[in-house]
């Protein structure tokens, strides 16, 4: 990292140690509304710091700060971009915060989504390269989420459609990718190959059970993934600093599935 200031920054939100983190996004709240697990913001928070997270995610409007007075302290990530499920094109992501106001209130880091494929990706590829181009300057990192997204795209989970995502990121200055699981290691090991910055996954819908969750964050630290950024699955958890915790075997410590789920249960005993 040629960036002093990024590099410093980078290890508030990334293991000094695996080079890896566990993200817990929070940025639900400006699409969705007060989902279940982000009414009370500050109590979330809480919780996944206590069960060991690197960073948390959200909007600037929100008491999401992870250098408190208080309690464990956990990186932050100021998301800069949205749109909300009410909007004509709700693919069409715009920014609504400069990278100073993140530098401002304490940020370590500050992210923007893209949707690859959506009618408006040539808006969002401009405000993906604006917000780099910032970053480089005030010694910033930037998370790039991409997602293959729009009328040519058949499948966002394709092996094809994800290389593309995630190189354009690295390419527009992105230090680090999220972006969706391919499915299987032998295709998303082509997309760690492919993408010189450090990519992880995204958690995506509420899944059935912790098992799914935890078996598809191993094969994808297999296959060379830098860790995960997942929101609802951690949450919206029955207990997310126990969910958490599990995630960090997995993660930072190199347990399996099942060595992860044992802990997972005995704790709850």
């Amino acid at each position: 990292m040629s960036y002093t200031g990024k590099a410093i920054r980078l290890e508030r939100i990334m293991d000094r140690r695996t080079r890896r983190t566990i993200i817990v996004p929070m940025d639900h709240g400006m699409g969705m509304g007060p989902i279940k697990g982000l009414v009370d913001m500050s109590e979330t928070v809480d919780r996944v710091a206590e069960g060991g997270a690197n960073a948390v995610l959200g909007h600037v409007g929100l008491p999401l700060y992870g250098h408190r007075r208080y309690g464990k302290d956990i990186g932050l990530i100021m998301h800069l971009s949205a749109s909300t499920s009410l909007s004509p094109d709700p693919d069409r992501k715009v920014l609504i915060t400069p990278v100073e106001d993140a530098i401002r209130m304490g940020a370590d880091a500050v992210s923007v989504h893209i949707n690859i494929g959506a009618e408006t990706e040539s808006d969002m590829l401009l405000a993906l390269g604006a917000t780099a181009s910032k970053c480089r300057m005030w010694g910033m990192p930037l998370l790039a989420m991409m997602y293959p997204r729009g009328k040519k795209i058949t499948s966002e989970s394709s092996a094809e459609n994800i290389k593309i995502a995630t190189r354009a990121a690295a390419e527009a200055g992105a230090d680090m990718v999220k972006t969706t699981y391919t499915g299987d290691i032998d295709s998303f090991r082509e997309v760690t190959r492919g993408c010189p910055v450090p990519v992880v996954v995204a958690g995506g819908p509420r899944m059935d059970t912790p098992a799914q969750i935890l078996e598809m964050v191993s094969q994808s630290i297999e296959a060379g993934g830098a860790g995960v950024a997942i929101g609802r699955n951690v949450f919206q958890a029955d207990d997310p600093a126990r969910m958490v915790r599990a995630l960090s075997l997995v993660v930072h410590h190199g347990h399996d599935v099942e060595e992860a789920m044992r802990v997972l249960w005995s704790e709850k005993d």
